[in-house]
């Protein structure tokens, strides 16, 4: 079995380019969304279709679909499984615009902004209620179990996060154990589920959910780094709402690891204002510190764990996807 993972030196422009080889798949869990995604009741219809426009970027059944490949083929579980996933995935978008009071993504308003909070909630819970009917139609209750434990540790990352918003005191350990439970336990959880009902080997299903576990963490990292530093026009989503919903975030405590105590009660008081242009009068602050390399550094040391994972795959298209996959994660620029 070789142990060296091919990883290109220039990342996928875009996302499409890297699903090419499972575009049939991920074609067919895009039917499955649309099927779920229907109500005979109008109003309700007009919401969750909505909802499925603001979806994500389809990395969660990806994810599941090319783990599944990467260990031999796929079954037929793996595309509903993979529409469940992405249902779960909605569901929290949604909910965290209500949290965020986020306005847009993907350039489209968002359900909180168009219509109101208790629309955005329901239309969460809806989206998770077809989530759990997708997964218990598979016969094994494997899928349940483990769809339902990653939620657990999702739900108790974002509580940690919103109880302890304007913890500016935060250790690094804290937050990455937080974006560990509240983004990376779904990417895990695919990566199992895709190994597991390809029938892969408790080995491989074990590295593979690390894989996902690491490459989760990435991901989460490079996008707190994007809401500090991205531009809404490319991100197509409101940007700025940690500093404004006061979360600590790796940027925000390794800059206030690095100033003396003098510069850490001058950022408090901007932390502490109310003018809502906390980036701008933070900027200078950044640029005094390693904060933002030193944010793309680790970033960088979660996804070349997650490749190392890929090692006790067979050499195969699905893997080196998987490889590319961890490229655009810290590359991204949306």
């Amino acid at each position: 079995m070789s142990h060296v993972v091919h990883r290109p030196t220039q990342p996928p422009e875009t996302l499409q380019e890297l699903y090419a080889p499972i575009r049939t798949e991920l074609d067919d869990v895009e039917q499955v969304l649309r099927d779920e995604l229907s109500s005979r009741y109008p109003v309700v219809d007009q919401l969750v279709k909505h909802g499925f426009r603001l979806g994500g970027k389809r990395m969660r059944p990806a994810l599941l679909i090319l783990s599944g490949k990467a260990c031999g083929g796929l079954s037929r579980d793996h595309v509903p499984l993979a529409a469940a996933t992405e249902l779960i995935h909605t569901a929290t978008l949604i909910h965290d615009d209500v949290l965020d009071e986020a306005a847009l993504r993907r350039h489209r308003d968002t359900v909180n902004a168009r219509w109101d909070n208790e629309a955005s909630i329901l239309l969460g819970d809806y989206l998770l209620a077809r989530a759990i009917c997708l997964a218990s139609s598979v016969d094994d209750p494997f899928a349940c179990r483990a769809i339902g434990q990653a939620a657990k540790s999702m739900c108790e990352g974002e509580l940690r996060q919103v109880i302890g918003r304007g913890n500016y005191a935060l250790a690094e350990q804290d937050y990455l154990d937080i974006i560990a439970g509240k983004t990376a336990a779904l990417c895990a959880c695919c990566c199992r589920l895709g190994a597991y009902y390809a029938g892969a080997a408790v080995e491989q299903q074990e590295a593979l959910s690390r894989f996902g576990q690491s490459l989760g963490v990435a991901f989460q990292i490079a996008d707190d780094l994007l809401d500090l530093l991205g531009d809404e026009a490319t991100t197509g989503k409101s940007l700025g709402s940690d500093l404004a919903k006061q979360k600590s975030t790796l940027p925000l405590i390794r800059m206030l690891s690095q100033l003396s105590a003098g510069g850490r009660d001058e950022v408090m008081r901007i932390l502490a204002g109310s003018d809502n242009h906390y980036a701008a009068a933070l900027e200078p602050w950044f640029e005094r510190t390693d904060a933002v390399s030193y944010t793309r550094t680790k970033a960088g040391e979660f996804v070349r764990q997650a490749a190392s994972e890929l090692a006790v795959l067979p050499p195969n298209a699905a893997r080196d996807q998987l490889a590319r996959l961890t490229e655009f994660v810290v590359n991204r620029r949306h």
